[in-house]
């Protein structure tokens, strides 16, 4: 079971990063330029998206192993 929490780890972390752009929101500074956290939202994407195929990658495994176990 720790190895899927491990594994989960980058999403919660992706999750996180969302939350905090959403937090932080968006500003407009005297001189006219936007002031925005844009480097979360990448990086948010990257966490997810690397949580997901780390735990698909776990629970194949796990599968595969249990199958072999069985025979």
């Amino acid at each position: 079971m720790k190895k899927y929490v491990i594994a989960a780890t980058p999403i919660f972390l992706g999750v996180i990063c969302f939350i905090l752009r959403g937090m932080i929101g968006d500003s407009l500074a005297p001189d006219g330029t936007l002031i925005e956290p844009f480097f979360l939202i990448p990086v948010g994407y990257l966490f997810f998206f690397t949580g997901i195929i780390s735990i698909l990658f776990v629970a194949i495994f796990s599968t595969i192993k249990k199958i072999n176990v069985a025979k």
